[in-house]
């Protein structure tokens, strides 16, 4: 079974893409993800906290989150808490695209365009195919008004894009209010993709010490279901590539994101559980589950299940919900 993929113009050899995490922070196990089939890499993200070390300026970018104590400021880490350096991790690249042949897509996380533009471009002089931008960004202040939230997405992929010839996904939150409508704007201020979604960190409280607990905990195959929606609703309507993310835990979860429409479907949680060898076993249970269903290639079932291919379209809207409550009577 032949399960080549396109992804924002880059040419896979399988739709499994391991996600940024800190598994790509070594040379050899971006190498190992080649060796068992990954289709490419997201290397681990390179946080804005990084680049920009002014402590005014950081602590700017606190104030204009969700955070409403002292405590909170523990959601992030102390900058000197990061493994590796903005030098490092230009070097992880170049060292990664010496090695391997599969591509290497860099990842920025922060929710301002201050200093994100110098290293796209540095992301893209050491050999980045790609660049996944990763704006992990809480409205928490209450004064912030829905547009200012859309445009602050938007200028930072117009000012990237201004920059890199290279391709760009954004990886996004899924409280937009109007996420189709959201998504073709992005896609005219330059976007190439889509992640659908972003996790964001939510705390949990300890009771007994009454401090916040800054625990994360691997994504669940559950969790698959918002971004499936969305993936479906969105596929044939926007001419992006569209790459899912949470919740892939085995071949199940990679088939269904196909299904619905994804080009290429990401996984960190299944490998740290795992091992990365896992990638072999879900690019041959995703083989052998099209083998069964006769078909040949990726294309031949991608979004066959979205709301554009399939005979009742409803089944994504209102009327569906609907049903389901009369069923549980």
């Amino acid at each position: 079974m032949k399960v080549h993929t396109s992804y924002m113009g880059l040419k896979l050899n399988s739709p499994i893409v391991v996600s940024a995490c800190t598994l790509s922070e070594q040379t050899e196990n971006i190498v190992k993800m080649e060796d068992n089939g990954a289709g490419a890499v997201v290397m681990f993200s390179l946080f804005e906290e990084q680049i920009r070390k002014e402590e005014a300026m950081f602590k700017g970018v606190m104030s204009e989150t969700s955070y409403a104590f002292a405590e909170a400021l523990d959601y992030f880490p102390d900058l000197d808490d990061f493994n590796v350096g903005t030098d490092d991790y230009l070097e992880n690249i170049r060292k990664a695209k010496e090695r391997v042949d599969i591509p290497i897509i860099g990842s920025l996380n922060g929710i301002t365009n201050e200093g994100w533009i110098d290293y796209s471009r540095m992301m893209e002089q050491a050999g980045a195919d790609g660049i996944e931008v990763n704006i992990f960004f809480i409205p928490g202040d209450i004064s912030m008004s829905s547009s200012e939230v859309e445009h602050r997405y938007l200028n930072i992929i117009e000012s990237i894009k201004r920059t890199v010839k290279i391709p760009v996904a954004v990886k996004l939150n899924p409280y937009f209010s109007a996420m189709g409508n959201m998504s073709l704007r992005m896609k005219s201020a330059g976007a190439d993709a889509l992640v659908l979604f972003n996790r964001f960190y939510q705390p949990d409280f300890d009771i007994n010490e009454l401090v916040i607990k800054t625990d994360l905990n691997y994504s669940e195959s559950s969790e698959i279901r918002l971004p499936l929606l969305w993936i479906a609703l969105l596929y044939g309507k926007v001419d992006l590539s569209l790459a899912a993310t949470t919740g892939v835990q085995s071949a199940v979860e990679v088939i269904k994101y196909i299904l619905a429409g994804a080009d290429v479907v990401m996984t960190a949680s299944s490998l740290y559980k795992n091992g990365i060898p896992y990638l072999k076993t879900m690019n041959k249970e995703l083989q052998d589950w099209m083998f069964m269903m006769g078909f040949d290639t990726i294309e031949s079932f991608k979004g066959s299940m979205s709301q554009r291919h399939i005979s009742d379209p409803t089944a994504y809207e209102r009327a569906n919900y609907i049903r389901i409550l009369e069923r549980v009577k």
